[in-house]
């Protein structure tokens, strides 16, 4: 896995197959962001059976056949979309282009499952809700700062145990490393990426709805600049925001494409979770200068200061559930509102920014 690279990291966890093999069959359409291949990982260890491949880059082709040998490489989209056995197409394609794709899944019978963001305008995201509504099928997103992230996942478990009491408010780092001369043309494109609040701060307002319980949220700020990009002008480099969740609970969060080359992995996300009763602090990729590896997690409650390193040690249940709820009708893994509501939020925080100069 790469640490170093976070458009090409790649998430492995423990196999915990919910279907037998074949039973559950899926095809990867979109090949320009490199989370398709932590989202590929987390459904074959989940046991479904990737049976496809298909983009116009034959040298993506290439690169992910060679990834996993056993998948077929399509003729063209039309190839993957007319295979009655193919039950869910993932994807990653350019962010402008994802909302799309769903669109023509879905068309064709099939669940979606894209990369965050999902959506750069509120017109694909009220195309994906009428025809979510009128198939009925899933359109899920790969959160996963919180999804593919096992400290994250623990800390979902904390909460709902009631270790932190109420949570009144989600503070979260999304810093990231830029490293330009690996990027795409795409990726410094603002009509492509859609912004730095709608592209990485999606992340941070799913997570913020998730631990607060908050089933919508308004936007009380947001910012976005430029401050050490100026060879790509239309990129932001830093973003924040402050949320105010129907429930009463706060969040503010700050993304980034700042990180320095010294740091070990490519960014050091951080999220804290304050409770009435305590609070959580999760270092997700690395402890700084004390730790290489991530998903340590810390928590101060009544009973005392406790210290979890949790890699390898939660797994990844999201994957088994959507697989589930694909197949069942059923929503464990995720709903599809709040799938939907934290991408409208980080639409409209993209849209109200105030721009520093």
């Amino acid at each position: 896995m790469q640490k170093n690279d976070g458009m090409n990291y790649a998430p492995k966890g423990k196999p915990n197959a919910v279907v037998n093999k074949g039973e559950f069959v899926f095809a990867a359409i979109g090949l320009d962001h490199g989370h398709i291949y932590g989202m590929s990982n987390g459904l074959q260890e989940a046991g479904a059976e990737l049976k496809w491949v298909y983009d116009p880059d034959v040298a993506k082709v290439q690169a992910f056949c060679q990834r996993y040998p056993h998948v077929q490489a399509a003729a063209s989209e039309q190839e993957i979309l007319q295979d009655a056995e193919v039950k869910l197409v993932a994807g990653a394609a350019v962010p402008s282009e994802r909302g799309a794709l769903g669109i023509r899944v879905m068309n064709h019978g099939k669940h979606y499952f894209t990369d965050k963001s999902p959506f750069t305008s509120l017109e694909q995201l009220n195309a994906a809700k009428a025809k979510v509504q009128e198939t009925g099928l899933k359109h899920a997103v790969y959160y996963s700062e919180r999804l593919h992230v096992e400290s994250a996942v623990f800390a979902g478990q904390l909460i709902q145990e009631g270790a932190i009491g109420r949570v009144v408010q989600v503070m979260g780092l999304g810093p990231h490393r830029l490293h330009a001369s690996s990027r795409p043309e795409w990726f410094f494109k603002k009509e492509n990426y859609g912004g730095i609040l709608c592209d990485i701060g999606s992340h941070q307002i799913e997570q913020f709805l998730y631990y607060a319980g908050c089933k919508d949220a308004t936007i009380a700020s947001s910012k976005v600049a430029n401050y050490h990009s100026k060879d790509y002008p239309e990129l932001e480099d830093f973003g924040d925001a402050t949320l105010i969740g129907d429930n009463g609970a706060t969040n503010y969060f700050r993304v980034d494409w700042l990180t320095p080359d010294g740091l070990g992995t490519w960014g050091d996300g951080r999220t804290i979770i304050l409770g009435t009763e305590g609070y959580i602090e999760l270092r997700k990729y690395i402890d700084v200068a004390r730790d290489p590896q991530g998903d340590q997690l810390y928590v101060v409650n009544g009973q005392g200061e406790k210290h979890y390193s949790l890699h390898g040690q939660v797994g990844f249940p999201y994957f088994g559930q959507l697989i589930l709820d694909c197949m069942h009708g059923t929503e464990s893994a995720m709903t599809q509102a709040h799938t939907f509501k934290a991408a409208e939020l980080c639409l409209l925080a993209q849209q109200q920014a105030v721009r520093v100069e």
